[in-house]
This record gives structure tokens, C-alpha cells and sequence, in this order.
């Protein structure tokens, strides 16, 4: 684990950092580290419609404090930015931390590009960008980093298909919330294992929503309506899991 002296930083995240537990798993959190607000926030809701469970960080020091919690399937990493820029951030957070990142820049000059690959990062973007190339390159390097071949999962008559994030149920293509895609993207990565709430919560849902709430419920209730009740099995005190 990296250490970190900017007591701001750790004053800020101490409770986070309590209730975190590191697990291995498929992708469902992204951190955006980007210094101009605006986008920023921009791609923070861009992901989030997209079903991920997104956190952010608005300078270099605690993009550093936040990727060396290990808990990120990926992150987007600017590489302007005050206190320490996006190399500085790779520097120090590489080799310990093997999250994926992609690197944003204004500039697109090939020895910038060299000096980020070699310096750790997995991928480059220059700005401006276009948000559906940013989802899927961040897309391609999380299945990458995972060793994901298959990009068709089937069970009985409901087909998830990971590349285009699209669920079929007797070939008829269902409608699902991001959110409810994720959950059920998850518990399919990890078919034949029972999945704690807990978990599903720390994978699912990002830093602002209350991990006491009944979210979690009333996706699984959606997705056996949407998809029939017997798709999702509940594990009674312990989770849920498809088979």
C-alpha cells in the first residue's frame, strides 16, 4: 500500500476508507482524476449512465491517495493537472497499483504518448474526444486486464452479451437500466458463486449512495421481472448468484 502525507487528503477519505474492503473482481468502478470541473463532472455522469459505479478525484494528490486503495477496475487519468500531473500519478503509484488506466491529454505529440505508455499507462486520449470512443477503450483495457475471451454468456434463454452490453431473452432483446445491466453483468462473471451484498454494493453503487438502502433489492426484484424469477437465486444470508 502507497503512503500518503497530505493529511487533507487523509482527513477527507478516512470513513471511506474504513468501510472499503479490497476484492478481486470484474469491472464495475472506474475513478475519473481530472482537474477541470466541468469535465469532470461530465464524465463522472457519462460513466454513471453507463452503469458504472464512478468516483473522482480533482487533482494528482488524491488521485494518488485514491488508486492506491487498489479498488478500481480502471481509471481515467488527465495529465495536466496542479500538485502532481498524470506521470507524477504513475510514477508513484506503479508497479504496486496494476489498475488499467487511460490517459487524457491536449497534447498529441508522440513523445508525450511514449512517456506515458512507458511510465505505466495502458492507453491515450487526446482531447476533445468523443464520450462513446472513451467508453469503449476503457471497455477494452478492463476486459484485457481480466484475460475476457468470451463475450457471450448464456443461461437458458437469456443471452448477456459483455461487448455490446445487451441482454436477449427468447432472442428478443430486453431493456434494462444500467444499473440493473451491471448487477446482473456481475453475478453472470461470477456464475456458481454466491455474491455478498456487501460486495454488490462496494462493486455496484459508488462512494455517494447509502449501502443501508434497499437499492440493491429492487434491482434483483426488477431483473426477475424483466428476465423470470428463477434467473437470480438468493442465497439467504449470504447473497445472490445465477447458475
Amino acid at each position: 500500500m502507497l503512503s500518503v502525507t497530505n493529511k487533507a487528503c487523509t482527513d477527507e477519505y478516512e470513513t471511506y476508507k474504513k468501510i472499503i474492503l479490497l476484492h478481486s473482481g470484474e469491472f464495475m468502478r472506474i475513478l475519473v482524476v481530472e482537474d477541470d470541473e466541468l469535465l469532470r463532472h461530465s464524465l463522472v455522469a457519462t460513466f454513471r449512465d453507463e452503469g458504472y459505479a464512478v468516483d473522482d478525484a480533482e487533482d494528482g494528490e488524491v488521485g494518488v491517495y485514491k488508486l492506491s486503495e487498489g479498488i478500481y477496475d480502471a481509471a481515467v487519468l488527465d495529465v495536466m493537472m496542479p500538485k502532481l500531473d498524470g506521470w507524477q500519478v504513475l510514477e508513484k503509484v506503479r508497479p504496486e497499483v496494476d489498475t488499467p488506466v487511460l490517459m487524457l491529454t491536449a497534447k498529441d505529440a508522440v513523445p508525450d504518448r511514449i512517456k506515458g505508455l512507458n511510465l505505466g499507462a495502458d492507453d491515450y486520449l487526446v482531447k476533445p474526444f468523443d464520450a462513446d470512443e472513451l467508453i469503449a477503450r476503457v471497455r477494452a483495457l478492463i476486459r484485457r486486464s481480466r484475460g475476457q475471451s468470451q463475450s457471450v454468456l448464456s443461461f437458458g434463454d437469456v443471452v448477456l452479451n459483455l461487448a455490446m452490453r445487451k441482454v436477449e431473452k427468447q432472442k428478443q432483446e430486453v431493456e434494462l437500466t444500467p444499473r440493473e445491466y451491471s448487477l446482473l453483468e456481475y453475478l453472470a462473471l461470477h456464475r456458481g458463486e454466491v455474491v455478498s451484498r456487501r460486495l454488490l454494493y462496494e462493486r455496484l453503487f459508488d462512494e455517494d449512495d447509502d449501502s443501508m438502502s434497499n437499492l440493491l433489492d429492487v434491482h434483483v426484484s426488477n431483473l426477475r421481472k424483466k428476465l423470470g424469477k428463477d434467473l437470480i437465486q438468493t442465497r439467504r444470508g449470504h447473497g445472490y448468484f445465477v447458475e
